[in-house]
């Protein structure tokens, strides 16, 4: 029976792209590698395929430092992300209050567990803001990532009492 495979593997024709079977090297593509057909290049693979494509930048991130720091940055950056919500997204209030739970209970956990609890809280977010459309809430997704980095309690508290204005402002 194997013979028969190997004799009828031989009778066939070469494959289109020359290429010499799975894994072989091909001598047409630097390092060699698989045979991906008549693909052209893409380029640098360093960015996420078909992510941002026509959509306008974003306004600037928000500032961990500055948040921490200064009580009217938190203000002023809670009013915009109101104002955006109203402008770009259907979300809501009881969605943003659903995350606000979420986020309170996250500061609650104890200290061993709060980094953990705010890294699924982020993957959360994450979810809501894909499968609810909220673009305008991004920035804060990537702020909840440089307070799980940095895991500081202050940083922690202060991103809580970004929510909750964010909650308060859009009543």
């Amino acid at each position: 029976m194997a013979q028969e495979q190997e004799r009828l593997k031989q009778n066939r024709p070469p494959r289109e792209g020359g290429g010499g079977g799975r894994g072989a090297p091909r001598a047409d593509r630097p390092g060699g590698g698989p045979p991906h057909g008549d693909r052209p290049d893409r380029g640098d693979r360093g960015e996420r395929r078909g992510f941002d494509r026509g959509r306008p930048e974003g306004p600037p991130e928000i500032e961990l430092e500055k948040l921490i720091g200064d009580s009217l940055y938190l203000d002023n950056q809670a009013h915009a992300v109101v104002s955006r919500m109203r402008d770009m997204d259907s979300g809501t209030k009881s969605q943003l209050r659903r995350l606000y739970s979420a986020v309170r209970r996250a500061v609650r956990a104890p200290e061993s567990e709060r980094q953990h609890e705010f890294v699924m809280l982020r993957a959360r977010l994450a979810y809501t803001i894909a499968r609810h459309g909220l673009r305008s809430l991004d920035q804060l997704e990537k702020l909840l990532l440089q307070v799980t980095r940095k895991n500081d309690n202050r940083g922690y508290e202060r991103f809580k009492d970004l929510f909750e204005a964010i909650v308060a402002y859009n009543e």
